[in-house]
């Protein structure tokens, strides 16, 4: 995801996306340890969009705020 495309979303929607994430990043630090993890890069790249959505989440939210 890029960050053009989190700053087209809503406050609402950003929070459901970073949700939706941080499952996702439980499930594959789970597969992980189990040792069912096919896509390694996805761990990354999962972790990184959090990242993006919390830095762009508190921006949007600090511009709406004042």
């Amino acid at each position: 995801m890029k960050a053009s495309e989190v700053r087209l979303l809503t406050e609402d929607q950003i929070a459901d996306e970073l949700t939706k994430l941080k499952k996702e990043q439980f499930n594959l630090r789970f597969q992980r340890a189990t040792g069912q993890l096919e896509n390694t890069s996805r761990v990354r790249q999962v972790r990184r969009d959090i990242a993006r959505l919390q830095t762009i989440g508190a921006e949007t939210a600090a511009k709406n705020k004042g």
